[in-house]
């Protein structure tokens, strides 16, 4: 069996600066493969949401709350509904 080689710092930081690219990549291709299979994509823009269909057709299911600009490493708790 063959041991894995030994990356360098280098490589290794331009392999991960690649992550956002594919990333993007990889959400956009989905995006697309849920338009080809189901007809539609659900989506939340600008504090809406949103059905587009294949066909191009774009409407606003309803609006909703903005997102909550959380800090790394910060932990969130949902509060129970009494």
């Amino acid at each position: 069996m063959k041991t894995p080689s030994q990356m360098s710092e280098e490589s290794m930081q331009r392999m991960e600066a690649r992550i956002p690219e594919l990333a993007g990549s990889a959400v956009k291709l989905a995006y697309l493969q849920a338009l080809t299979t189901s007809g539609r994509v659900i989506e939340a823009r600008d504090g809406q949401l949103i059905e587009t269909t294949a066909e191009g057709k774009v409407r606003v299911i309803r609006s909703i709350a903005k997102p909550i600009a959380v800090t790394v490493g910060a932990k969130r708790v949902r509060a129970r509904r009494a």
